[in-house]
């Protein structure tokens, strides 16, 4: 009875121990190092290469606000102004003082040149004469003080207009007029030249190890298949601690004639990764805790544990950075059927 029992489990486990030993088919891959392009596109802002805050340099009662945004205006140009009749009043003290210091000037000087010639001819003293002179160096002080009080009230008044400093554009205009403004309040932005720059707000996660390609293809919104050219200028090494971006300033090499500033701009650079072997997720294996992979021999088609090191792990894949070499075979699928040794076939072989 034992002998038929013992008889009865040889023939249940023989078909277990022939498939056993049978190769299993399983997906193979050979492993390849490629260099991928990764393409980014962000959308950002055309803005002013040079942007300037006009202001005025006194305050003020807004008289009249000669320019609106968007004008292109020429260098002296007037942009604005404010009330000046105080400043007109205070002109004209100055320039009359300035008359009044002017005579009594030129009668101190006559005054010295009559002392001095009595003085020759002994018809006066030298006290009288000395006096004269006193007179004149102080008429002289008050000329002085006069033309400075003239100076300060001319440029009072040129301080009520506020004029263009350079060729520029109107960006923003901020104030109106019967507005108060306060001295160096911003009136009026402006873009000086015609040089335009692209601000873009770039996440961190994105520069993390390294900085942008220089080159970048810039297009419009609204019309994409116009594309233009751009160059990374500026990259801010400071992190908004908010937003958790870093500004990008993209210089604009030759900006469309109707490409205004404000205006959204779409910006895409492409990266050329280095060279790494890249395998399905499926084929992550485990030696301890490390990482590692199936690798066929392909002499005798028996899988061994290979460790190896991954640099990311990207959707449906992941990203070596080293432990494999160019031409090595793979198992992808079937790795949790494995054991060091086990025979395999390519699956498309069995197909």
């Amino acid at each position: 009875m034992a002998l038929i029992r013992r008889f009865i489990l040889i023939l249940v486990l023989s078909p277990g121990l022939a498939v056993a030993d049978e190769p299993l088919a399983v997906g193979i891959v050979t492993a390849e190092a490629r260099a991928d392009q990764r393409i980014y596109s962000l959308t950002g802002e055309a803005v002013a290469r040079e942007p300037l805050s006009a202001a005025f340099p006194t305050g003020g009662r807004v008289a009249a606000v000669l320019v609106d945004a968007g004008d292109r205006v020429a260098a002296g140009a007037e942009l604005a102004r404010i009330e000046s009749v105080q400043q007109e009043q205070a002109l004209r003290a100055a320039e009359a003082g300035l008359a009044t210091a002017g005579a009594d000037h030129r009668q101190a000087a006559e005054n010295l040149d009559r002392q001095d010639a009595l003085l020759e001819r002994g018809a006066t003293t030298r006290i009288a004469r000395d006096s004269a002179e006193d007179a004149l160096r102080i008429a002289e002080g008050v000329l002085a003080q006069a033309g400075a009080d003239l100076d300060r009230a001319r440029k009072a008044l040129a301080d009520t207009v506020l004029l263009a400093p350079h060729d520029a554009t109107v960006t923003q205009r901020m104030i109106e007029a019967g507005q108060v403004v306060g001295a160096a309040q911003p009136a009026l932005e402006l873009a000086l030249g015609d040089g335009m720059d692209a601000v873009f707000d770039v996440p961190e996660v994105l520069l993390a190890g390294a900085l942008p390609p220089p080159d970048v293809t810039l297009a419009l919104l609204d019309s994409p298949e116009r594309e233009f050219a751009g160059h990374v200028r500026e990259v801010s090494p400071l992190v908004d601690p908010r937003t958790g971006t870093v500004t990008v300033t993209v210089t604009i090499t030759d900006p469309p004639d109707d490409l205004d500033f404000g205006e959204p701009v779409r910006g895409t650079v492409v990266i050329e990764d280095v060279a790494h072997v890249a395998l399905p997720y499926t084929a992550m294996s485990a030696a301890g805790d490390s990482p590692a992979v199936w690798v066929v021999d392909p002499a005798t088609m028996t899988v061994a544990l290979h460790p190896v090191a991954i640099e990311r792990f990207e959707t449906g894949r992941i990203v070596l950075s080293g432990g494999l070499d160019d031409g090595v075979l793979v198992v992808t699928n079937g790795a949790q059927l494995l054991y060091p040794g086990r025979k395999v076939l390519a699956a498309e072989a069995v197909q």
